[in-house]
């Protein structure tokens, strides 16, 4: 059938053959709708309660007593006491699930030999078993993935597995009349049948999907392209007074889409400023351990592990201050758990909510009018203000329980000077350096993490900009970097920094440590943040949907940030489209709308082609992934994204379930992609940008295998620009470019 033919009249339409129907299917599809016999349904809820307990991170307060054996083994230890799944028809299941081996990969063995699965199919059908689970799947191949980074084997996805391959087989068991086995026989002998790879004359419907997905993305690529060929791309004139002919601020942001708007504004406000964009952990993979915890979370992508352990200290104090702060620390972390214990406890949270009621209601009133502040900083653990103007990162190398925390000298020196050749910041030092990693302030959401830095590992990058700052206002750093032919001017200073992407509050660390000399300029740099908050505000207000009189903006905008009911308090990275590697002077002028990763690059400056080489198997492959999370939770939210957020429950702080039952929701929350009325992000594929030679970037593709599944089977567009900022050529497959 012609795919105009189909296009035209959509009733010709004809769906492929399913790869292979699953037991649960099959049931379900002979229960005819009955909702109440939905038998993948009610498999679905058991396993994902099971896996709730099982993979609980501190939720729950009674824990599952069998969870230092592995998933299979434990999941079958506590089925010889579960009587839920007979008491609710399932016949045996007890003895079933007794009756197979102990491992896992045997019993999935025995299960397709027992039910019947032909060889052809049995890839496709454990993989179609396993994506009714996709959630939980997707979870553990997260943990099997960070252990495999650190060089520690994982089987428990496999052990997942089996442990739904079994309930399959238990509702297999339960049907030996001749209507269920007449279909189960049909699904097999069709599934044995199969081509092994139909394409897509096996789906037409999905070809005529591709070919409007094509022109879609053709026609916003037309849009961009023509943005990034106007003059308005030629490097602008600095306006502001310079000292001796330097740059009055160079500031770097983090590649995010939401900083273009941020570096647009800031570069609109005080002209001259050069803004520069580079990964927000700064190159800097690091464990953070706050003051008071023994272990911390990996501020970096997640293709890395980290290289060093920063523990928080007490900058400057005595022993004794120190000892003081801690105590702090601690006694309120325990109170605090104490408190959480008692509320959540089986017979005290009814006295609690009957004695204490009535007490939160004013703040619960002040809560849902925006009139108290319901975020505190999570680095403060709410510590007296006197108290907390001593904390600060003390990096000398020192043993806390029994490993290294900091960084020695030489590798003090090696991370400055591989950091600032990344960030092609080798020369014409400006004598304020801004480093402003960033996070988010919401209340009430549990995918706040999303909001954060992705290249901090979801979390928030001040700690990375602090530490790299630390490091390079460091005079011994200094001296190395010079003889490895960076020359930074004694009269600069770098500074670590906070933007806060929900209010754009740009907030400045260690300010007390800025030299005597430098504080004027300071002064000024602050003054030019607060004009860009205001202006990058006011631009993001018009997606917030907020009707507000023209002073009023920065105010609803802050009081967003604090509604605790408050579903969108800010698109994250919704419309992102593309990534640009390339020197600032390519988009300098253009307003990209907040929808392009800004990478600084320059090719000419990288020896080797290490820098090109790093962008292109770190920055872009992450970017390309967050654009993919965005794309499916827009164009099927039930599947890939995390469904309603108003009827999200934490699950073991680890996830959310929509509703009170059900798979572990994965991907964005539709009021992440669609305000009520439209979407607000586009399913586009990633175009990517980058100013080298075809050559570099081609073997780099053809040298690292990840990289090159990813731009031959094209999910994502790469284009290449040539020296003079025109786009040139787009890639095609195996190496090779054409030209535009």
């Amino acid at each position: 059938m012609a795919k105009a033919a189909l296009a035209r009249d959509p009733a010709q339409r004809a769906s492929g053959p399913a790869v292979v129907a699953t037991i649960a299917e099959v049931l379900d599809r002979l229960s005819a709708g009955d909702r109440q016999a939905s038998r993948t349904a009610f498999m679905v809820d058991e396993i994902s309660r099971w896996c709730a307990a099982y993979f609980d991170e501190g939720q729950a307060s009674w824990q599952m007593p069998v969870r230092h054996l592995s998933p299979w083994a434990a999941w079958r230890e506590t089925m010889k006491h579960d009587r839920g799944a007979e008491a609710l028809g399932v016949k045996g299941f007890r003895r079933i699930i007794a009756d197979l081996p102990a491992d896992p990969v045997a019993a999935i063995g025995h299960i397709v030999a027992a039910i019947g699965i032909p060889q052809r199919a049995q890839a496709d059908y454990l993989h179609r078993a396993l994506f009714d689970i996709g959630g939980w799947a997707a979870y553990v191949r997260y943990l099997v993935w960070d252990n495999n980074l650190y060089g520690r084997q994982d089987n428990r996805l496999v052990e997942l597995l089996a442990i739904r391959m079994a309930w399959g087989y238990a509702l297999f068991r339960q049907r030996s009349d001749a209507e269920f086995q007449a279909a189960w026989a049909a699904e097999m002998r069709q599934a044995a049948e199969l081509p092994d790879d139909a394409g897509l004359s096996a789906d037409p419907e999905l070809a005529i999907d591709l070919l409007f997905q094509e022109a879609y993305e053709i026609a916003w690529q037309r849009q961009l392209l023509a943005k990034l060929g106007r003059d308005e791309a030629a490097p602008q004139p600095f306006t502001l007074p310079r000292v001796a002919g330097r740059t009055p601020l160079q500031a770097a942001f983090c590649i995010d889409v939401r900083s273009e708007v941020y570096r647009r504004a800031l570069e609109q406000v005080a002209p001259g400023v050069e803004t520069i964009g580079f990964a927000g952990f700064f190159g800097y993979p690091i464990e953070y351990v706050p003051i008071g915890r023994e272990t911390g979370g990996a501020h970096c992508p997640v293709l890395l592990t980290p290289a060093f352990t920063i523990t928080e200290m007490v900058g400057g104090a005595t022993p004794d201050e120190e000892t003081e702060v801690l105590g702090l620390r601690l006694l309120r972390r325990r109170a605090a758990k104490a408190w959480k214990s008692f509320k959540q406890s089986a017979v005290s949270s009814f006295t609690y909510v009957e004695a204490m009621g009535l007490a939160f209601a004013p703040k619960l009133v002040g809560d849902a009018l925006g009139l108290t502040r319901t975020v505190s900083d999570p680095n403060t653990d709410g510590l007296d203000s006197a108290v907390i103007g001593k904390l600060g990162p003390r990096l000398e190398p020192r043993m806390v329980g029994g490993r290294m925390t900091g960084l020695n000298a030489e590798q003090r020196l090696n991370q400055a000077e591989a950091v600032l050749r990344a960030m092609s910041l080798t020369r014409d030092f400006a004598r304020l350096v801004l480093l402003a990693g960033h996070g988010s302030t919401t209340a009430n959401n549990p995918h706040a993490s999303g909001l954060d830095c992705g290249a901090c590992g979801g979390h928030t990058g001040e700690a990375n900009a602090r530490i790299a700052a630390d490091i390079l206002n460091d005079p011994a750093v200094r001296i190395g970097l010079k003889s490895r032919g960076i020359h930074i001017p004694d009269d600069s200073w770098f500074l670590g920094a906070l933007h806060d992407t929900t209010t754009d509050q740009v907030t400045i660390f260690d300010r007390d440590q800025v030299p005597a000399a430098l504080r004027g300029d300071l002064a000024e740099v602050e003054a030019w943040l607060a004009r860009a908050s205001t202006l990058a505000r006011h631009e993001r207000a018009r997606f917030l949907n907020l009707d507000a009189p023209e002073g009023d903006i920065d105010a609803q905008v802050l009081r967003r940030s604090r509604d605790w009911a408050q579903v969108r308090p800010e698109w994250g990275l919704a419309g992102n489209g593309a990534f640009i590697a390339a020197p600032r002077e390519r988009t300098l002028g253009i307003d990209l709308g907040g929808r392009s990763f800004l990478h600084n690059y320059d090719w000419k400056q990288d020896d080797g082609f290490g820098v090109l080489k790093l962008i292109m198997t770190a920055p872009m492959v992450v970017a390309s992934w967050i654009n993919l999370q965005y794309y499916g939770s827009t164009v099927n939210n039930r599947v890939w994204g995390a469904g309603n957020k108003v009827l999200h429950n934490v699950v073991g702080t680890l996830g959310v379930l929509e509703g009170n039952a059900g798979d572990l929701k994965t991907g964005l929350a539709w009021q992440s992609v669609h305000d009520g009325e439209k979407l607000m992000h586009e399913p586009l594929r990633l175009n990517v940008f980058i100013e080298a030679p075809l050559e570099a970037m081609s073997a780099i593709i053809l040298a690292h295998q990840m990289v090159q599944d990813l731009v031959d089977n094209q999910w994502l567009h790469l284009w290449a620009m040539d020296e003079t900022g025109r786009v040139a050529h787009r890639y095609t497959r195996d190496g090779e470019w054409v030209a535009v």
